[in-house]
């Protein structure tokens, strides 16, 4: 039997639960403490005494409110807990009920049901970051930028990120119905996308002229490192001679997926370090074994790039392994979590922050490309690639 390790915030809100009982049967004529009696807290010592004041509230509800019909425990628990974690002000921040925590624990695993498309909050509002390549959402005409307004109907205004994800996601040949803003548009329009399995296959290679290597990395699932390696592989192969590192409209993912895969390019030193609640740091070494670290190198990144992609391009550019070109990241830098409640549901929460080799906060800032290359939403060419590829072409002279 899998045993969980129960957060502090999760048995705070049991305990906050079990106080709250303490009050049910209590009627509306029981003594209240003369000056000099005490009464005994019906918050637990682990809590704040603050918390008393939601015990409280319980108690002169079920004394006197006048639609007792709607005093239903479950659900205003669940309020609760949803407004505890509203006031922290945290954008990732999210309770789940039992069913969308069984949906969540099967993401990174190789595969998913859904629609395949990664989304963030960006200014409070509910953001495609990138539709995975050949999924329903590409199909469907979902793009980088694109706000989604509503969800079968349902307005996304004050929706946390994981109830949006977890109503778009569901099983495979269901419908979901999208109101979408496209980036540069006024009139928002209605996109039905039919759900599918959305394989996490998260990388892909071609060789372009002069033996220069194009490598696009989507995502970083726990399948991730294994295909960087046989692309890499690919790459040797075929005399390759440069790589351009594209991670442009890449979300993120795994940790440890990410700092495999930058160990396949550094040499030594740190990928990133995290800092937690506690103010403790934790370094993530380089690991040995690297099949390109002599490799010319360039990354491209944009401002849909993020989480695991920034700490990638932020550890390439903090060692001088190579330039990044681009605009400047999305900034998601924040270690989060995803904790299990003794009921079945969840709390997901930051708790702790990344920075690169150098110390530069990623939370809020991304990561500055060395070279500001902007694409126009009429430009044809893609000019940020053939800006990588110049680079590289004259760092392959250089060393040659």
């Amino acid at each position: 039997m899998t045993k969980y390790r129960i957060p502090m915030a999760g048995l705070m809100l049991a305990l906050v639960l079990a106080a709250m009982s303490v009050t049910v049967g209590c009627n509306s004529n029981s003594a209240v403490p003369m000056a000099g009696e005490t009464e005994a807290s019906p918050v637990p010592q682990e809590l704040p005494p603050e918390f008393e004041r939601l015990a409280e509230v319980w108690k002169l509800l079920e004394e006197d409110y006048v639609d007792r019909e709607n005093l239903n425990p479950e659900v205003l628990s669940e309020g609760a807990i949803r407004g505890m974690l509203l006031a922290l002000d945290d954008p990732y921040a999210s309770f789940l009920s039992r069913e969308q925590f069984q949906l969540e624990t099967q993401d990174f695993k190789g595969y998913f049901e859904g629609i395949g498309a990664q989304v963030a909050m960006d200014e409070g509002r509910l953001t495609i970051i990138a539709p995975l390549p050949n999924t329903p959402a590409e199909r469907a005409g979902i793009k980088p930028g694109d706000v989604i307004l509503e969800i079968d109907g349902d307005s996304t205004d004050g929706i946390t990120l994981l109830e949006a994800v977890s109503k778009i996601r569901g099983e495979k040949n269901t419908t979901v119905v999208l109101l979408v803003l496209h980036l540069n548009e006024t009139e928002p329009v209605t996109i039905d996308i039919r759900r599918g399995v959305i394989p996490l296959e998260s990388v892909e290679l071609e060789i372009l002229p002069g033996n220069i290597g194009h490598l696009r990395i989507s995502s970083f699932s726990d399948t991730t490192a294994v295909e960087v390696e046989k692309a890499l592989d690919q790459f040797k192969a075929a005399n390759g001679r440069g790589l351009v590192l594209d991670l442009r409209n890449n979300p993120g993912g795994l940790l440890t997926a990410v700092v495999d895969v930058a160990s396949e390019f550094l040499s030594y030193g740190l990928v990133l370090y995290e800092i937690n609640s506690h103010g403790e740091r934790t370094d993530w070494k380089v690991r040995s074994g690297g099949r390109a670290q002599g490799v010319p190198i360039v990354v491209l990144i944009n401002q849909f790039s993020a989480s695991a992609s920034e700490v990638l391009s932020g550890a390439i550019r903090d060692h001088g392994r190579g330039q990044v070109v681009g605009v400047t990241s999305f900034g998601k830098g924040s270690v989060n979590t995803l904790r299990p409640l003794k009921d079945g549901s969840g709390v997901y929460f930051s708790i702790a922050r990344w920075y690169t080799p150098m110390g530069s906060l990623i939370e809020g800032v991304g990561i500055t490309p060395d070279v500001v290359v902007e694409i126009g939403p009429s430009e044809a060419e893609d000019s940020q690639l053939q800006w990588g590829l110049r680079i590289l072409q004259g760092q392959i002279a250089q060393g040659g």
